[in-house]
């Protein structure tokens, strides 16, 4: 079996970044074919290959020897969230800012889901922190870690959830605990994350009309009635209002799976996708 070293890894890991997927959409593949001339060459001999067909190739190689944080998202992606995708017209936000703290992913459905990931490559230094923000907005707060590294992360919290997974494709995600579910959530986090006509609309549905207000107080008056609503009725809410928002990304267990978090990140449409999918199936040798 070939082996790869752990440069070359990290060098393979650079190609499924935004700026690289931004370079494709205008065809430019120069980081491509570098990395065939680098390491490479005897893979291409002889063989009508394709640009998505490389891509295909180095991502197997990551899976199976460099499960760093674009692998295991796109993997948790392609396992879990994706199928949920298509139920009560849920919606996925890829690093989803709460306060100071940046969510790996989330999920809005009939609840609402965050998933902060770990690698074998991270730290649990601002883990504390990440974890108190997320429970004052989800009602399900995960932590994905690696099965090797479990021990050192079931010292947290324990009203949040564990999924472990392990550095080999064939292996699956696995809840190691069940995490509690609390619909409790914070007025005052609601208004930050919900933008202005978001949080204009919440009060409306909830009171039947706005009250009187101007550009210079809105915030302040919203804020005071959004804290009088009872915080499951809030939760509620707060879920529709984003799921409300426009969010057309085009995500595919089946096809072109490989590419999913990169789509989520940029923020894709259908077509912006398929064009994104034309340029990569040209030929290699054209």
């Amino acid at each position: 079996m070939k082996s790869f070293s752990q440069n070359q890894l990290r060098d393979y890991s650079t190609l499924f970044s935004r700026n690289e997927a931004q370079a494709w959409l205008k065809c430019n593949f120069q980081s491509l074919k570098y990395k065939i001339a680098r390491y490479d060459n005897d893979w291409l001999l002889g063989k009508k290959y394709t640009y998505n067909d490389y891509l295909k190739y180095i991502y197997s190689i990551l899976e199976f020897n460099y499960a760093n944080e674009y692998i295991i998202k796109n993997s948790f992606l392609n396992e879990w969230l994706i199928p949920e995708k298509g139920k009560d017209n849920a919606i996925i936000f890829n690093e989803f800012r709460v306060g100071k703290s940046v969510a790996d992913l989330v999920i809005f459905n009939g609840t609402s889901k965050v998933f902060e990931i770990k690698t074998e490559f991270d730290s649990d230094k601002r883990l504390e922190l990440q974890i108190e923000n997320y429970k004052k907005i989800f009602n399900e707060v995960y932590l994905i870690v690696p099965l090797a590294k479990l021990s050192t992360y079931t010292k947290f919290d324990r009203s949040v959830g564990l999924i472990s997974y392990v550095t080999k494709r064939e292996q699956k995600f696995n809840i190691e605990r069940p995490c509690e579910v609390n619909y409790n959530i914070d007025s005052f986090t609601v208004m930050d994350l919900l933008h202005s006509n978001e949080y204009k609309t919440l009060i409306k549905k909830y009171y039947g009309l706005l009250p009187e207000m101007t550009s210079f107080n809105q915030f302040e008056k919203c804020s005071l009635l959004m804290q009088k609503i009872p915080t499951e009725k809030l939760n509620k809410l707060f879920i529709g209002q984003m799921k409300a928002r426009n969010n057309s990304n085009e995500l595919s267990r089946r096809y072109f799976r490989e590419l999913n978090q990169l789509s989520l990140s940029l923020k894709l449409n259908k077509i912006e996708k398929q064009n994104l999918v034309k340029n990569l199936n040209k030929c290699l040798n054209d």
